[in-house]
């Protein structure tokens, strides 16, 4: 381009001063006319591809900063809210919990069990203990001091911001992951056939050059060549300037061109779809995802819980509601009590524990201030804190929690799968525990009994040794549950002498493990105190995107830590759990060996009580198997399987820090129909470039008749650059320059319009319904497939028929009009069998 720009350059120089020396009657050769054409094409040229590259550059910018923004919760006027880390201020009281990235640096007010990675400042891969100020006194093994880019591997708590901006330790807000724009793998293949197109090209021209070079030499002999230097110049322009342009023709600019616009039009609008795109890999990667592992609270549900039915100690149980018709099969079940009905019988001890082990044991909080009853954090804890305000007359949760004093709080751990607190009581301390009903019930070897003040005159708690009939009721209990598709929850507590039971520091004085504890604690002794069923509801769009799917070949999966009843009752009823299909728990997918493994994988559909480590070995597992896996997480254990994926997907609401970080995808809403939407937009990255260059993919001819239509798209572009240079070679190397079927001014029409324009026109094209309906292209799919080749070389040779029919044999059909017209004639039937080849 450069080369036909100087040459033209010249060519327009020379043009003009013959005009104004000699006259228009001795007006020159070449012409300034097309001169000034050709610079002019080459300007818009010039000025459609920047102007793209800025506004790619700047969408880019908008979507990296979008990228880098988080939230976090604070307390000011004594309310909670939600605010971004760039209008935090110096004084602002923040809420830390575990998988958090500390936005600034402060001072702990309160804190539980937080241990914080700052490798980022000193380089130690070892957690550092934090503690409340007011218990500081000097101990370098732990201090209140918190810093910004730490992560909280563990405990919640609060701090009062010291520095923010400039004045950070750590001299930046947060310690994000940042990712250079890199090429995604559809660029660099482009990018690798580009240089081999241009090579090719170049030695086509340099070729093309050295044939009309010699040429020109014999014809300057010949009596009829150029006579005058002038001439001679003019002439070795024109030769120069078509063999540059056959080059510049050859080449197709808008390769790359297409694939950038492409992808920033589809981040652009994959954030309108909730999709936040952090690595610009992932948008085409997702388009050949095989298979997708999900979780399924808030994303296949709704998350929005609400206890529905329940159990109190081992007798007195609960329904949605208390207009239950008459049950002759199940008298029993006809006077079932609604919530209320129940709660107002209970005696004030078994209501004080129940109100205990929902506000105290837990992590949530309250939203706008002390009494809005707006809770915040997981979906869980927020509806037991409703059922505790609604049926059991507890008050504000600060006013619940500020009348009692919480000694130690463990917060809920996924592979432990409960959480605990430890609270003064008297002289003496209770353990109150909740969390997956198998593990809590099998720890429990006491009960809860006369929880109703009718048979509790004292109204206190009254315990009874839990027989084996009565865990066996219990467990039963959990399983009809779970094939409601509720979520159980299991409390019980246990009174103990002291707390730790002995010095918070061992001889030599480092501090003890109280999560050793706490679990040696839990595993005996335990008084079973109640079993809650929660109803999550399934997404409605859920079904619909799960069809969606499986019909455009990607395998869905679930990966949850729910029990196995309740996975399979939710997997059957959204469409994942199939005929034929395998549901397993954890325990025994981590028995399985490798050759096992192999074997079951590719039928699991669902998995059930699975730990972060599950979820990381079964995506290595896949990807082992050829698959291309995208996968959910919102925990910071997940962050491994995130990584390991080949497109993580975290959640935008309920997903922690770190597990974003971790992430290609942020789910702004944690929704699964989002997940489908990110797939029809990485499918229509690549046909969108298809439309353009047709090098993308292969083409099956055992695919849908609609995956058909793309090859009427992707044969255009190709078939454009080669006919163009074909016709305009051998047309110039049978006569002269001036015979070519195209001028130089066409040539590059052909290039401005069919090249550039027509690459940003494709590469903005919305997904369309038929890229849903095909099969994903594996990770081998060949770059040009041999359907291809056949489509170029056919559609080359018609027109190359056509066209030099018109132009050697079309003097029969036209006798009387001259060469221009002729030309002219040529060049519009050229552009409009290029147009029908484009839009049939």
């Amino acid at each position: 381009m450069f080369l036909l720009a100087v040459s033209a350059t010249i060519s327009l120089v020379l043009g003009i001063s013959q005009e104004v020396v000699l006259g228009n009657s001795m007006g020159s050769n070449t012409g300034w006319a097309q001169s000034a054409a050709i610079i002019g094409a080459i300007v818009i040229t010039v000025t459609a591809t920047a102007a793209n590259d800025y506004q790619k550059n700047y969408k880019f910018e908008r979507l990296q900063q979008r990228t880098e923004e988080r939230w976090v919760t604070a307390i000011r006027s004594g309310k909670s809210c939600h605010i971004s880390i760039y209008d935090i201020v110096v004084g602002d009281v923040l809420l830390i919990d575990t998988g958090d990235i500390l936005p600034a640096d402060g001072i702990l007010v309160e804190a539980s069990q937080i241990l914080c990675d700052e490798s980022h400042l000193s380089g130690e891969s070892e957690l550092v203990r934090k503690i409340p100020a007011d218990q500081y006194g000097g101990d370098s093994t732990a201090s209140p001091f918190v810093f910004s880019g730490a992560i909280v591997s563990q405990g919640i708590g609060t701090y009062v911001v010291t520095a923010v901006g400039m004045n950070l330790t750590s001299g930046r807000i947060a310690m994000a992951l940042h990712n250079r724009t890199q090429q995604t793998p559809l660029q660099q293949r482009l990018g690798r056939l580009a240089k081999r197109i241009i090579i090719v090209s170049s030695i086509i021209g340099a070729v093309y050059f050295l044939i009309l070079f010699i040429r020109w030499l014999v014809q300057l002999k010949s009596p009829n060549g150029p006579k005058t230097a002038r001439d001679k110049g003019e002439s070795f322009l024109d030769v120069f300037m078509i063999a540059a342009t056959v080059i510049v023709i050859g080449v197709p600019e808008g390769l790359s061109l297409a694939v950038s616009v492409a992808l920033a039009f589809a981040t652009t609008r994959m954030l309108r779809d909730n999709n936040l795109v952090r690595l610009l890999r992932s948008c085409e990667v997702m388009g050949n995802a095989t298979c997708i592992c999900t979780d399924k609270t808030g994303t296949l549900t709704t998350n929005d819980m609400n206890v529905m039915s329940g159990v109190i100690g081992c007798d007195e149980k609960f329904g949605p509601n208390s207009q239950t018709p008459p049950d002759v099969a199940n008298p029993a079940r006809s006077n079932l009590l609604s919530a209320s009905e129940l709660a107002a019988q209970l005696a004030i001890d078994v209501r004080g524990i129940l109100k205990s082990s929902i506000a105290l044991n837990s992590t949530a909080f309250e939203q706008g201030g002390s009494g809005s009853g707006n809770f915040g954090g997981s979906s869980t804890e927020i509806a037991l804190l409703r059922f505790a305000r609604d049926h059991l007359g507890m008050a504000s949760l600060a006013q619940q929690r500020a009348n009692a004093e919480i000694v130690e709080l463990f917060p809920f751990d996924t592979d432990r799968k409960y959480m605990g607190v430890v609270i003064r009581w008297g002289d003496k301390f209770r353990l109150l525990v909740k969390g997956a009903p198998e593990i809590i019930i099998s720890n429990c070897s006491t009960t809860l009994e006369s929880t109703m003040r009718n048979w509790n005159p004292r109204e206190e708690l009254i315990s009874t040794v839990l027989r084996e009939e009565k865990r066996a009721e219990l467990e039963d209990a959990v399983y009809d549950y779970a094939c409601k598709r509720y979520r159980t929850i299991a409390m019980a507590y246990r009174d103990l002498e002291s707390w730790p039971p002995v010095e918070s520091t061992n001889s030599e004085g480092d501090p003890i493990d109280l999560h050793g504890y706490f679990d040696e604690a839990f595993r005996e002794q335990m008084t079973f105190v109640a079993l809650f069923a929660l109803r999550d509801p399934l997404r409605p769009e859920v079904v619909e995107s799960i069809r969606k799917c499986q019909d455009a070949g990607v395998f869905v999966r679930m990966v949850t830590g729910d029990n196995l009843a309740t996975a399979e009752a939710i997997a059957l009823e959204s469409g994942i759990f199939t005929a034929g299909g395998i549901a397993m728990d954890g325990p025994t997918f981590r028995r399985l060996t490798p050759k096992q493994m192999d074997a079951v994988i590719p039928r699991l559909q669902v998995l059930a009580r699975s730990t972060a480590d599950d979820k990381a070995q079964l995506v290595m597992a896949l990807k082992r198997l050829g698959e291309t896996v995208a996968v959910t997480g919102d925990g910071t254990n997940d962050a491994f399987a995130l990584k390991a994926a080949d497109v993580g997907f975290s959640m935008g609401k309920s997903g922690t820090q770190v597990a974003k970080d971790a992430s290609s995808i942020v789910l702004l809403d944690d929704n699964f129909a989002s997940i489908v939407k990110a797939v029809a937009w990485g499918r229509g990255i690549s046909d969108a470039t298809k439309k353009y260059c047709q090098v993308i993919g292969p083409m099956n001819h055992a695919r849908k008749k609609t995956r058909l239509i793309l090859i009427s798209f992707e044969q255009f572009q190709f078939t454009l650059n080669i006919t163009a240079v074909i016709i305009t070679v051998i047309s110039t190397l049978v006569g002269d320059v001036d015979s070519s079927v195209f001028n130089v001014v066409q040539l590059l029409w052909l290039n401005l319009i069919l090249d550039i324009l027509a690459g940003l026109a494709l590469s903005t094209d919305y997904p369309r319904p038929y890229l849903m309906r095909r099969k994903p292209e594996p990770r081998s799919a060949s770059l040009i497939s041999l359907t291809m080749w056949k489509m170029i070389l056919g559609q080359s040779i018609y027109q190359l028929a056509v066209i030099f029919t018109m132009q050697y044999a079309g003097g029969k059909l036209w006798s009387e009009a001259s060469d221009d017209q002729a030309q002219t004639v040529v060049f519009n039937t050229y552009m409009f069998i290029q147009l029908f080849n484009q839009i049939k």
